[in-house]
């Protein structure tokens, strides 16, 4: 079993269209391979808006503790508005409460409260599922707004994929990781065989493939790149290539600029699927091969 995450180092690289298309032609090879899908950008999830899944099962996500006042017990003294340093305790109505939002669950009231009036509990920060699409299983979830924890919330999502492609023997589990280098990121390419970074010809696109690549450098994670877009800028391409070469790293594609990808997304298809003959088409089968025998190498 191996285990490919697609990062991008920053938002709107194009890395989901580029999962979703590896989805289908890993469906539609002459020998397919069968993929369990995983997104693990919990903050704003979309492969999903691409791939229209069924949802067959929904957990819900436990995040952080929160502080909840018993208003049987409040005596209303104040002392837990005097101690709140992130002003999450409110006076409304002639009761305190807490902002759940605000709260960052450090207890000091609690601690404080003389008349054991306040306790901390579990938030549901957000829920996992797990769906079916026509490409393979997919396993995915949605963080609430304001909610901290994405970070764990990545790691049911990722846990889940793996066991199910150990049960039912999956060769290939393809994560559709988060922006960034952040804690999502992290957890995202944790155990992961290879990580394929999209990058973009842009001076933003540059220095964050670099921050992505200093991220799975430290974790010790096989890296190629490939450039979406690449023609929009043919020096930053050249730019991006002669860095890749500096390190020792593979570039293994360049996708056009093709409208046919957005048009696909609009119809909330791969764009392998909706146009298979265009150009960035035919460049993300090319790519996909070289992915497969870099998979094969390890």
């Amino acid at each position: 079993m191996r285990q490919l995450v697609i990062l991008s180092g920053k938002g709107g690289t194009g890395k989901t269209s580029v999962a979703a298309a590896f989805a289908h032609l890993a469906y539609c090879e002459v020998s397919p391979i069968r993929v369990v899908l995983a997104d693990a950008d919990v903050d704003a999830a979309n492969l999903e808006l691409v791939l229209s899944p069924k949802v067959i099962e929904e957990h819900n996500f436990l995040g952080g503790l929160s502080a909840v006042i018993d208003p049987g017990l409040c005596q209303v003294c104040g002392i837990c508005d005097q101690v709140c340093r992130f002003e999450a305790v409110h006076l409304q109505a002639g009761s305190y409460t807490i902002d759940s939002l605000a709260c960052e669950g450090c207890a000091a009231c609690r601690y404080q409260c003389p008349e054991d009036a306040i306790h901390m509990e579990h938030q549901q920060a957000g829920s996992w599922f797990r769906s079916q699409t026509r490409f393979g299983p997919l396993f995915h979830a949605a963080l609430r707004p304001g909610q901290d924890n994405s970070g764990k919330l990545v790691t049911p999502v990722k846990q889940q994929a793996r066991l199910l492609a150990l049960d039912e023997d999956y060769p290939l589990i393809l994560v559709d990781g988060p922006p960034g280098i952040g804690c999502p990121v992290i957890s995202a390419v944790s155990g992961a065989d290879l990580a394929l970074i999209v990058t973009e010809p842009t001076a933003a696109g540059i220095h964050d493939m670099q921050r992505a690549l200093a991220t799975t450098a430290h974790f010790r994670i096989p890296t190629q790149v490939c450039v979406n877009k690449f023609d929009l800028s043919l020096v930053c391409t050249e730019l991006i290539e002669a860095h890749c070469c500096e390190r020792g790293i593979s570039l293994l594609g360049r996708i056009p600029f093709d409208p046919t990808v957005t048009e696909a997304m609009t119809f909330g298809e791969p764009v392998t699927a909706y146009r298979p003959h265009s150009p960035a088409s035919r460049s993300l089968l090319e790519l996909w091969g070289q992915v497969v025998v870099s998979l094969n190498q390890i």
